[in-house]
């Protein structure tokens, strides 16, 4: 992809943190954006900041919750009808879910999944077919999380597992994709400012009274964001500039990097030799 001028946009979770850094990029290098986000306050604030931006006549709002099947593949048949189609869908909405995993019940991981991996599948489902179908390429992006790449506390086990799944899916499509002309890229973010830690707020009704993750929960709720985190519009520039360059990797820190090589090299150390080589 050459241009982000004359592309139709739609970013889930785009109203607030790493999702409207993405939204602002791409709305500043000449596509029309499409947020789309579970939370009516953060679409408003969004609009709002936009227009003061000068980016209002770039961008336009729809309230969606991606765990919901039918909600999405509507509104992405009205993408389809009134916009064009999309070209380029970043599956970024996210919830980080967090809590003692020996404590999680079936509600807890319904709902970190449901999000966080099943967001991503549903916007596919949803997308993939239509931007297939219009034969002019396009680009997906997918927020998974440094997380997914090395071990993580327990207490994080529910959110890394879904974020790993994230990556791996991304990984495994690419090839896929490139035969439709269709880019891969796999967002890595370590800590940026965003609302991530209001994810209780975030909990459909039906998930949250059986939650075993409520004290969590609330202590989340209440963390600060640190002053030294990444500004999530900085992320948006590095996404813009991966879905250009058809990169698959956005590694936003290298933080984690001695415990990504010393988790390598013990699945390698495990690994027998074999006379089939791949």
């Amino acid at each position: 992809m050459g241009s982000f001028e004359g592309r139709t946009v739609f970013v889930t979770g785009g109203a607030s943190g790493i999702g409207l850094g993405i939204v602002k990029a791409l709305a500043k290098r000449g596509a029309f954006v499409v947020i789309a986000d579970l939370r009516v306050d953060h679409i408003t604030n969004a609009l709002d900041s936009l227009a003061a931006e000068g980016l209002g006549e770039s961008v336009a709002a729809v309230e969606l919750d991606v765990t919901d099947r039918a909600a999405y593949a509507e509104t992405a048949r009205r993408m389809d009808e009134e916009l064009g189609g999309i070209d380029i869908l970043v599956n970024n909405a996210g919830v980080g879910v967090e809590g003692p995993v020996l404590e999680a019940t079936y509600a807890d991981w319904d709902f970190g999944i449901g999000v966080n991996l099943g967001g991503v599948i549903n916007g596919m489902q949803s997308v993939l077919p239509q931007m297939i179908a219009r034969g002019r390429g396009g680009h997906v992006v997918n927020t998974a999380s440094l997380a997914a790449s090395v071990t993580m506390p327990g207490h994080l086990a529910i959110y890394a597992a879904g974020k790993a799944a994230v990556l791996n899916l991304s990984e495994n499509m690419r090839a896929d994709l490139a035969a439709k002309s269709i880019g891969m890229t796999v967002l890595c973010p370590g800590f940026v400012k965003s609302n991530i830690h209001e994810a209780a707020r975030n909990r459909p009704a039906h998930l949250r009274d059986a939650s075993g993750f409520s004290a969590s929960e609330q202590a989340l709720s209440e963390r600060v964001v640190g002053e030294e985190w990444m500004n999530p519009d900085d992320v948006g520039e590095m996404v813009a500039d991966a879905i250009l360059a058809n990169q698959l990797y956005v590694i936003t820190h290298g933080q984690f990097a001695n415990r990504m090589r010393e988790r390598a090299e013990a699945v390698l150390a495990a690994t027998p030799l074999s006379e089939v080589q791949f």
